[in-house]
């Protein structure tokens, strides 16, 4: 049980990283989550800001190169004089992301790299990276959002900074296409691949997983009733288990090439079937909104 002590130090958050990495979105979930927010504070101030009253709410504050006086030698010089002061439990996370992925998100936005000036955004890239690399190195937490959707990142910072651990376990059943990529903070993966596709069939490419006739051929499939029962048992004898090892959040996903079809009906199925076992999970269907395409599923029938 943790320490009068313990439980009186205000929990100071540092939020930093590549720009397009993500910052606003982390500092936002944090504030659902109950952290005051402060997005481009210049640290060197941190002290002023804190004075000598203990918050009981955590502090979230978000900096980058952007932040007046930003000096990372100087910035990890400063927050190492902070974290002495025993009231205060400071944590610095970094977001980081590939330069490639960077590069689309601002040519997506049409937004200028803060340090690329009159050059290509690659080049601002490069030079934030070298600027950055010192408070990389150092930081406590780093998450990469390089293969992150928005919900990835919330997901994660959900699981690494809530105040408290929800009373029971949060189960999330979801489905994804291969083809778009795989989801990043999936526990478990099953590969619904084996099974026929309905894409293939005539009539069902423009339905999906939550329609009765693409319902009707992917249950009728001998080889579903079996490995489907295999799955389902296998979860109910996992879930408890992580539990018990006190995990917050646990996500199921299922897979199949586009995600609209064989994954979405197995994810509904596998969620009632998982709250008949006592469970109350949420169900997500990545790609189902995504359009049914031949070039997506291929040309024969995986």
């Amino acid at each position: 049980m943790a320490s009068d002590s313990a439980l009186s130090r205000q929990r100071i958050l540092l939020v930093t990283g590549m720009l397009g990495a993500g910052k606003s979105t982390a500092l936002r979930e944090l504030e659902d989550l109950g952290w005051e927010s402060i997005d481009n504070f210049p640290i060197r101030l941190l002290d002023r800001l804190l004075g000598h009253d203990v918050s009981p709410m955590p502090l979230a504050i978000g900096f980058d190169c952007r932040t007046r006086g930003f000096v990372p030698a100087d910035i990890i010089e400063h927050v190492k004089d902070i974290s002495l002061i025993p009231d205060l439990e400071v944590t610095t996370l970094f977001l980081d992301c590939a330069g490639h992925e960077l590069e689309r998100r601002f040519n997506e936005t049409r937004r200028r790299h803060y340090l690329a000036h009159d050059m290509p955004v690659p080049s601002g890239i490069k030079a934030e990276r070298e600027l950055l690399a010192p408070l990389r190195r150092w930081a406590d937490v780093l998450i990469d959002t390089t293969e992150f959707t928005t919900n990835d990142l919330k997901q994660t910072i959900r699981e690494q900074f809530a105040q408290t651990a929800p009373r029971e376990m949060t189960v999330t059943v979801s489905s994804f296409g291969f083809s778009r990529g795989m989801p990043p903070t999936a526990d478990l993966v099953f590969d619904m691949r084996f099974l026929d596709n309905p894409h293939w069939e005539p009539g069902m490419k423009e339905l999906t997983g939550l329609d009765e006739p693409v319902a009707e051929f992917i249950s009728g499939n001998p080889i579903f009733d079996p490995s489907f029962a295999r799955i389902r048992d296998l979860l109910l004898e996992l879930l408890p288990h992580y539990a018990e090892q006190g995990k917050s959040y646990v996500n199921i996903a299922f897979g199949c090439t586009g995600g609209r079809h064989r994954s979405v009906y197995t994810a509904e199925r596998m969620a009632q079937a998982l709250r008949e076992g006592g469970f109350s999970p949420t169900v997500l269907h990545r790609n189902l909104g995504s359009r049914a395409a031949d070039q997506v599923e291929g040309s024969q029938h995986p």
